[in-house]
Parts: C-alpha cells; sequence; structure tokens
C-alpha cells in the first residue's frame, strides 16, 4: 500500500495531502537520466582508456618476452647447427678417410624439406607473426633432416668399422716366401726382355728367386679362385681374391696345397716354388 504524504499549509491551518503531478514524475525522471548520462560521458571514457592501456601494456610486455625467446631458440638452432656441421666434417675428413669411404656429396647433406605447402595447415590458421613461426620452424625441420643423413652416416661407419679387421687381414700384406728363403728379387713389375722369348714385353709380377720346394705363402685372406696346372703360360698356378679389390696370383708352382673355392689364412702354406709352364 502506497505511503501517503501531507503537508501543513499555514494558511488554512490545516495538513493537507501531497499530491504529486505526473509532469515532475517526468521532469525528476529526466534530470536523472541526463546527470547520469554526463557522468557516463565522463567515467566511461577514463575507464576505458585505462583499461586498454592496461591490456596493451601486458600484449606488448608478453610480445617483447616471445620476440627474446625467439632470439634465443635462434641462438640455440644456429649453435646447433654450427655443432652438426663440425660432426659432418668430421664424418667426411677423419672417419671416412680411416675407413677408406667416400664423402657424402654436398647435394646429400643439404637436401631440401618441402615448400611453403609444407606449412599449409599453419597459415591457414592466420597466425600473427607467423614468418618469424614458419622461419623457426624450417630451420627446425632441417636441422633435423641433416642429423637424419647423419646418424644414416654413422650407421654406415660403424658397418664399415665392422668390416675393417676383415678388410686388414684380407689385404695383401706379407711376402709370399719368408725372408731367410728368400735368395733375390728375379724380376719387378714392368718392361723387360721376357727370358724364354727375348724379347721386350710387359712384365705383370714380381719374380721372387728361392730354392724350388720353398714354402709358398697367402698375403692375405682370401678365396682360391684359381688352382689349375697348365702346361704353358703360368704352369701350376694359384689366384687368391681377397675382396675390396685385391687378387694375388702365384705362378709357375712346383705344386699346390689348396683348390678352388677353398677359404685361406694370410700365412697359410697354399704351394711351393718351382718351375713350371714356360718358365722350364
Amino acid at each position: 500500500m502506497a505511503r501517503l504524504k501531507y503537508y501543513y499549509d499555514t494558511e488554512t491551518c490545516k495538513y493537507e495531502r501531497i499530491r504529486v503531478r505526473r509532469a515532475d514524475v517526468v521532469l525528476n525522471l529526466l534530470g536523472f537520466l541526463s546527470v547520469s548520462f554526463l557522468i557516463a560521458l565522463v567515467l566511461v571514457p577514463v575507464y576505458t582508456s585505462w583499461f586498454q592501456s592496461d591490456r596493451e601494456a601486458t600484449l606488448r610486455k608478453e610480445n617483447e618476452e616471445l620476440l627474446l625467446y625467439y632470439d634465443l631458440l635462434k641462438e640455440e638452432m644456429t649453435k646447433t647447427n654450427q655443432m652438426l656441421t663440425a660432426l659432418q666434417k668430421r664424418d667426411d675428413n677423419v672417419y671416412r678417410v680411416i675407413f677408406e669411404a667416400e664423402p657424402l656429396a654436398a647435394s646429400v647433406r643439404s637436401a631440401g624439406v618441402g615448400g611453403v605447402e609444407r606449412y599449409k595447415e599453419l597459415l591457414e590458421k592466420g597466425i600473427k607473426r607467423e614468418d618469424l613461426i614458419l622461419s623457426a620452424m624450417q630451420k627446425i625441420d632441417l636441422l633435423k633432416k641433416k642429423m637424419y643423413i647423419q646418424t644414416k652416416s654413422y650407421d654406415e661407419i660403424v658397418k664399415l668399422a665392422k668390416n675393417k679387421e676383415q678388410m686388414v687381414a684380407s689385404l695383401p700384406a706379407i711376402q709370399p716366401v719368408s725372408n731367410k728363403e728368400l735368395n733375390r728379387l728375379a724380376s719387378g713389375f714392368g718392361l723387360r726382355i721376357h727370358p724364354i722369348y727375348k724379347v721386350r714385353k710387359m712384365h705383370t709380377g714380381v719374380d721372387f728367386s728361392a730354392p724350388r720346394g720353398t714354402p709358398i705363402y697367402a698375403t692375405g685372406d682370401g678365396v682360391v679362385s684359381v688352382a689349375v696346372s697348365n702346361l704353358g703360360g703360368y704352369g701350376r698356378e694359384v689366384q687368391i681374391n681377397h675382396g675390396y679389390g685385391y687378387v694375388t696370383l702365384y705362378a709357375h708352382l712346383d705344386n699346390f696345397t689348396v683348390k678352388s673355392g677353398q677359404h685361406v689364412k694370410r700365412g697359410q702354406c697354399i704351394g711351393y716354388v718351382g718351375s713350371t709352364g714356360t718358365s722350364l
């Protein structure tokens, strides 16, 4: 129930009821709204300006921090790339030289990682400063590619290292006759007067002079590829395939003690000094 208000009328000396006119209510409301609007015009811009400035300052600080971390990341990527380059040089100039392997081609080491299409999904997101993100991702992808290639190179080096002992054992590295039984070097490699035909011919071997029956030793590990007796030419001969591009031939033997397909070790007796074939 509405509260009734009265006022004392001095002229009539009575309490009269206060009656509020609609016009007064409308005028009071309009006045209140006008004052409120004026206050809003002053306070809202001030509040908005303060809020936006604070938000912009926060975003600016975040951007500065992100740029700082990006620079640190870029510096670390540069250092990592330099370390990888040093490993590549050591791989080409040390390890591959030791194991007699060809260095990896520069075109293989610097292989690309694809174009911008590789990052199509990222570009479609419309990320701000996408140039920094793309640059970082491309450098990381290139590093990953180079590291993968380097790991494959090391796998090859490990395989070569495992085969190195076998390769060293297979290389012809000793004389086929012992020094105490070696009288002299009868003939070296190159052009000479043929001892039988008396004409100048190319001599494609080395003749060791030793008493008949002197043991002949395999100069390296390998597989006997030839063990035959000829009426002319080399006479009784043995050929050993050592692998790795090396083959040795032992000719004019008095006899041989191995057969074709047999595996032999360095220092193993394969026959005896003789004078067969055209040397008879």
